[in-house]
C-alpha cells in the first residue's frame, strides 16, 4: 500500500495526516503552538515551534502505523495564511516571531496608505482590501520596527515567507540549500502579487518599500518543491496550498458556482469562480482558489470572518461557558477594523445559555451574509454549500445556517478538508492519483441539513442581526 502525507499547519495547532488512495484517514498526530499576545491587538507565534512541531507529528504520524520506508509516495503543505515570517538566510535565524493574520498592528499603515489614495491600485491589482489581514504590511512594518532587519536587508541576508515557505525552506534544507518557494494561492494573500500576472508587482513592492529579493519564487499548488529528509528517506512535497484554497479542493469544489464554507478559528467561504477573476463590489475578496502544474489559475471569490470557532473559546475560557465577535474588527463583508464585541438585545431573561447561542448564531449570521455578497458579485444562484471545519459537528448550528441561508448545508465524511486538499494537490502531481474525476469518486456525503425555518422568522432575524453590527462600528477610536 502507498500514501499521500500532509502537513496542517494551523493557527493553533500543527496536525500532519496520512491518507490512503480512497481519501480515508490512515493515521493523525497533532501538537498544539503557544498564541502569543504582547499587547492588545498583537498575535505572534515563534516559527520554530511551528518547525519543530511540523517535524514532530510527521514523525509521530508515520511511527504510530509503523509505515515502511517507500510506503509516503509525497507530502503536501497547507497552511494558515497570511502568517508573516522574516528570517536570515545564511543562519536561518527568524528576525523574531511571526505575525499572525489577526494581528493589527498594521492599521496605522493600512490608513496612511488609504489617505493617499493608494486603496483602488492594490484592490485593482491583487483583488484585496488594504486590510491588516494580509502580509504586505506586515512586511513592512517588521523592516521599519526592526533595525537587524534592517542592515542585513542591505546585505541581501533576509527572506519573507508566510508559513508555506518557512516550512518548505527549513524541510528541504534550510541553510543547507533549502528552496524558497511559495504558491500562487499564498502569493494571493500578501498584496504583492498581481491577480493577472501571477507574479509580484514592482509598483507594489515599490509602494510598500519592500525589495522584491526578499520574496519567494511563486509556483503552481501542484509542483515539486524539493526532498525533504526524513531518517535517511527522501520525501518529495508535491503539493502547497493555502489552508482554506485546500478545504475547497479537499471538498471537490472543481467547477465554477461550487462554494465551502469552513468553520475554524475564522470562518472562510470560498467560491470558484473557474478561470475568471471577479473584482467584489461587496467588500469580498478575489483570490487564487488553485493552479494545478501546467494549467490556467482557478480564480475564486472569497469571504473571511475574523473570529467564530475562537469565539466559542473566548467563551469557554473566560466566561466559563461554551459570542459579538468583532475582537480583531470586523472581515468581509464591512471592513470595519475599528470594530468591537458586542453583546446586544438582553433582558433579565438572559442567562449563559442564551449566549452561548447567539455566539453559534453570530457565525450563521455572518456566513449569510458573505453568501449574499457572492451572489451580488457572481449572479449565480447557490444551490448548496458544502461545509468542514470544527464546529460542523454541532448539529444545531448546522441546521439553523441552512434555515437563514434557505439552501442545504453538506458535510463530507471526511471533515478534515484542508489537509485532504494538500495531499490531493501532491498527489496529482506525482500521478497518485491521475485526475480530478478520480478525486470526485473520493468524496461521499455524510449528513445534509434542509432549512425548515418560515421566511418571516428568518427575514426578522437577519434583520435584528444587521442593527446589531451596525452599533458594533467606530468603538475602536484610539487606533
Amino acid at each position: 500500500m502507498e500514501y499521500i502525507a500532509a502537513i496542517d499547519q494551523g493557527t493553533t495547532s500543527t496536525r500532519c495526516l496520512i491518507f490512503d488512495h480512497g481519501g480515508k484517514i490512515i493515521s493523525s498526530a497533532q501538537k498544539e503552538h503557544l498564541q502569543i499576545f504582547p499587547f492588545p491587538g498583537w498575535v505572534e507565534h515563534n516559527p520554530i515551534e511551528l518547525l519543530t512541531n511540523s517535524i514532530e507529528v510527521i514523525k509521530k504520524a508515520i511511527s504510530l502505523n509503523d509505515f515502511k520506508q517507500g510506503q509516503i509516495k509525497a507530502l503536501g503543505i497547507t497552511n494558515q495564511r497570511e502568517t508573516t515570517v522574516l528570517w536570515n538566510k545564511f543562519s536561518g535565524k527568524p528576525y523574531g516571531n511571526a505575525i499572525v493574520w489577526q494581528d493589527t498592528r498594521t492599521e496605522i499603515i493600512c490608513s496612511k496608505l488609504k489617505s493617499q489614495g493608494l486603496e483602488d491600485l492594490f484592490h485593482r491589482k491583487t483583488g484585496l482590501p488594504l486590510a491588516t489581514y494580509f502580509s504586505g504590511p506586515k512586511i513592512k512594518w517588521l523592516i521599519e520596527n526592526n533595525n537587524e532587519v534592517k542592515q542585513d536587508i542591505k546585505t541581501e541576508q533576509v527572506l519573507f515567507g508566510n508559513i508555506d515557505s518557512w516550512l518548505i525552506w527549513n524541510l528541504t534544507g534550510g541553510v543547507n540549500g533549502g528552496v524558497h518557494y511559495t504558491d500562487v494561492t499564498n502569493a494571493s494573500r500578501t498584496l504583492l502579487m498581481n491577480l493577472f500576472t501571477l507574479e509580484w508587482d514592482e509598483e507594489l513592492l515599490s509602494t510598500l518599500e519592500i525589495p522584491g529579493n526578499i520574496l519567494p519564487q511563486i509556483t503552481p499548488s501542484s509542483f515539486h518543491y524539493g526532498e525533504f529528509n526524513l531518517g535517511g528517506e527522501s520525501i518529495p512535497i508535491t503539493g502547497c496550498l493555502g489552508d482554506q484554497q485546500a478545504a475547497l479542493f479537499g471538498q471537490i469544489c472543481f467547477d465554477p458556482g461550487n462554494v465551502k464554507n469552513t468553520y475554524g478559528t475564522g470562518c472562510f467561504m470560498l467560491l470558484n469562480t473557474g478561470d475568471k477573476i471577479i473584482q467584489s463590489g461587496h467588500g469580498l475578496l478575489t483570490t487564487v482558489g488553485y493552479q494545478l502544474k501546467d494549467e490556467t489559475p482557478v480564480y475564486c471569490l472569497e469571504g473571511s470572518i475574523a473570529i467564530t470557532g475562537a469565539l466559542v473559546q473566548w467563551l469557554r475560557d473566560n466566561l466559563g461557558i461554551n459570542f459579538v465577535p468583532a475582537f480583531s474588527g470586523l472581515f468581509a463583508p464591512y471592513w470595519k477594523p475599528d470594530a468591537r464585541g458586542l453583546i446586544i438585545g438582553l433582558t433579565r431573561f438572559a442567562n449563559k445559555g442564551h449566549l452561548a447561542r447567539a455566539a453559534l448564531e453570530a457565525t450563521a449570521f455572518q456566513t449569510r451574509e458573505l453568501l449574499d455578497a457572492m451572489v451580488k458579485d457572481s449572479g449565480v444562484p447557490l444551490n448548496e454549500i458544502k461545509v468542514d471545519g470544527g464546529m460542523v459537528i454541532n448539529e444545531l448550528l448546522m441546521q439553523f445556517q441552512a434555515d437563514i441561508l434557505n439552501i442545504p448545508v453538506v458535510r463530507p465524511t471526511v471533515t478534515e478538508t484542508t489537509a485532504l486538499g494538500a495531499a490531493y494537490a501532491a498527489g496529482l502531481s506525482i500521478g497518485f492519483w491521475k485526475n480530478l474525476d478520480e478525486l470526485r469518486m473520493n468524496w461521499k456525503e455524510d449528513r445534509r441539513w434542509i432549512p425548515k425555518m418560515n421566511s418571516n422568522k428568518r427575514d426578522i432575524l437577519y434583520l435584528d442581526w444587521k442593527r446589531a453590527v451596525e452599533r458594533s462600528f467606530g468603538w475602536n477610536q484610539s487606533g
